[in-house]
């Protein structure tokens, strides 16, 4: 099955379209579109990645649209593969010698996720000494794509340190919940 998920240029096109809005349902025209390729070759793709279970589609006023099935047996790791690529956390990866020295860098679940934003929720945690007007300009960019606010916390090391050891309930909230973990040793950074 993970075979017939990686091996194509326009499925890799079509699978960063779906996991980078996963709450979206496309037309095939749109997808088409957005993805910069010839029809019969997409429709090749979705018809390949409804048959394994990653899309479902459904017909409405004879256009068939396309969305992404949750259950998906990989849809985490995907999802957190896609994120690690593009948007903000390929960003961050591309761009981490610009942003500073950083320790560790996550993005939350709820967010790869594209869940709406709620105020007590950071969409990205940085640790280290981060270049804020450089991260700040990755953030906006994203902030337009996506067409919502993001919550980021950016916090040094030793700050960091000191808020975990107190069991600080903002860190422990943070460490708490589902994550993927862009820069940096996971087990390192939650243990006590």
């Amino acid at each position: 099955m993970l075979i017939d998920l990686l091996i194509s240029k326009v499925r890799v096109k079509v699978l960063e379209l779906f996991l980078g809005n996963p709450g979206e349902i496309y037309h095939v025209r749109e997808i088409v579109r957005r993805v910069d390729e010839e029809i019969n070759a997409v429709r090749r793709e979705l018809a390949r990645l409804e048959k394994t279970g990653f899309l479902s589609s459904e017909w409405r006023a004879n256009r068939r649209f396309y969305a992404i099935r949750r259950d998906f047996v990989f849809f985490p790791e995907l999802l957190a593969m896609i994120n690690k690529s593009t948007g903000l956390g390929g960003q961050i990866l591309a761009n981490r010698a610009k942003l500073g020295k950083i320790k560790y860098a996550i993005l939350s679940g709820s967010f790869i996720r594209g869940k709406p934003y709620t105020q007590n929720e950071v969409d990205l945690f940085i640790v280290g000494t981060i270049i804020l007007p450089e991260l700040g300009s990755l953030v906006k960019e994203e902030e337009a794509r996506r067409n919502r606010e993001i919550n980021f916390t950016p916090m040094t090391e030793e700050e960091f340190a000191f808020r975990k050891n107190r069991r600080d309930p903002f860190v422990m909230g943070i460490l708490s919940k589902p994550r993927v973990m862009l820069l940096g040793d996971e087990e390192e950074m939650v243990k006590l």
